[in-house]
């Protein structure tokens, strides 16, 4: 099977493959990247800045188009890739307004006599390593405030995203980004090392798995480079009470299930207080029951999408039989379909062992996991006892409550009766096994940011 291609998961069908990069290939992008940088990092911030704005547009223009490929690459309904580009040109056009204002000099209280400033400039070329769940949006919350400082890209994407990857390179550059200042890169985890070891490359963001963060944080290490992580979460959503355990229950399964329950921070732990734990899940059944699969392209109601690949439906169901064997219960769902396609119907399980090693993992599916508990601090100590630490919700009629232990989460991003607050202008990023640094948001251009202290004696 080729490497980079474009594989419908809904059939297994490789429908277009793309030739992955030699080592000559990646020293010309090595190279293109450093050269772009010289340019780009020249031009005035309010230059930059208007290129990322029209970044923003095409993407809206757009939107039909690249909401198609990204179905079709990893299997998210259109309506979800509509929404996907949607939010992606949000978040570059965010940085076109917003950036500018976020990266001015200010001066800080000096002890020696001068005045001491603090300015946030380039760092240089930087490399990112994004996974297919979201093709665009992650794209989109790496590159478009690194663009507005003056850096470069180089992207790696997943294998089956290199078309999406190619068309963002299509669209950068036609907004004005100089050619070599986002490219697209279809190289092996070999050459990947190559490229973090580079002198020109400055840095590197990755989104994906523990094992894959610990890998490129070490090479990253090694070779004394920044890098952010972001490695996913066993996100905790806590129900204290509710005045409406069905809609509650509704709420957190369409979260759940939400890109085939393929995200980062989706509430794959539901931990629900003991007295309405029985309608919850009763409710959870019942939505679970008798859905079929669709066509992405073509979503119908009581319809459920393909996961990204038929490796990762069949990961899926490993889980949960494991799960099962562990002494779990498997309420709803749970089928892996036969043939080649890569679906798997969205599943209701409870009664995860604790000492299990079920227990501990990330299910990357629509699996919605849920614990009963009896106080407020039993709820907590569940929330907590996880090594990933991403986000995590509580909710209750009583806000105070849920904000009593919501405040207590050991997690980057902490919710009161909200299951994920997402925006353009909202920092994400995780604690513990979850990685580290911030995306998005006022916090998130500072990254990869030199913020350099310009001295001027008195």
């Amino acid at each position: 099977m080729a490497k980079y291609r474009l594989q419908n998961p809904a059939t297994g069908e490789i429908t277009e493959t793309f030739e992955s990069a030699t080592n000559d290939q990646v020293e010309q992008h090595l190279a293109s990247a450093d050269a772009a940088y010289r340019l780009w990092k020249e031009q005035s911030v309010q230059h930059r800045a208007g290129v990322v704005r029209r970044i923003a547009e095409l993407f809206t223009e757009r939107r039909e188009e690249l909401a198609t490929i990204i179905s079709t690459e990893m299997g998210k309904s259109t309506d979800a890739a509509l929404e996907e580009v949607d939010f992606a040109a949000a978040i570059i056009d965010y940085y076109g307004v917003h950036g500018p204002g976020l990266i001015t000099d200010y001066e800080i209280p000096s002890s020696v006599p001068g005045r001491a400033v603090i300015e946030q400039l380039p760092l240089g070329v930087l490399l990112g390593v994004m996974p297919w769940n979201f093709p665009y949006y992650q794209v989109a919350r790496f590159a478009a405030p690194n663009l507005i400082l003056g850096n470069t890209i180089l992207l790696k994407h997943a294998d089956i995203c290199a078309r999406s990857n190619l068309v963002v390179q299509e669209i950068m550059e036609a907004a004005g980004v100089p050619v070599g200042g986002y490219q697209a890169l279809l190289a092996s985890h070999e050459q990947i090392a190559t490229v973090i070891a580079d002198p020109r490359v400055q840095g590197v963001s990755l989104t994906g798995s523990e094992g894959a963060g610990a890998i490129i944080g070490a090479q990253a290490g090694a070779n004394l480079k920044k890098c952010v992580l972001e490695l996913g979460g066993i996100d905790a959503m806590v129900v204290l009470d509710s005045d409406d355990v069905a809609g509650i229950a509704q709420m957190a399964w369409e979260n759940r299930i939400y890109n085939g329950g393929q995200v980062c921070n989706s509430n794959k732990r539901l931990i629900v207080m003991d007295d309405i734990y029985d309608e919850f899940v009763a409710e959870l059944v019942r939505l679970a029951d008798g859905l079929k699969p669709g066509d992405q392209l073509n979503l119908q109601a009581g319809e459920y999408t393909p996961l990204s690949s038929r490796a990762a439906a069949e990961r899926v169901d490993a889980q949960v039989r494991k799960a099962v064997s562990d002494g779990a219960r498997l309420l709803a769902g749970g089928v892996l379909s036969d043939g080649p396609g890569a679906y798997y119907s969205p599943a209701v399980l409870v009664d995860v062992p604790r000492d299990s090693e079920s227990y501990r993992e990330e299910i990357f599916g629509p699996v919605a996991i849920v614990y009963r508990v009896h106080s407020d601090e039993e709820a907590l100590e569940f929330a907590n006892d996880c090594a990933l630490g991403l986000g995590g919700s509580v909710f209750s009629t009583d806000e105070a409550r849920a904000a009593r232990v919501a405040s207590k989460l050991e997690v980057g991003m902490a919710h009161v009766n909200i299951i994920a607050a997402e925006g353009a202008d909202i920092p994400f990023g995780g604690v513990k096994r979850s990685g580290f640094g911030r995306e998005m948001g006022p916090v998130g251009i500072g990254e990869f940011a030199n913020k350099r202290l310009y001295f001027i004696a008195e």
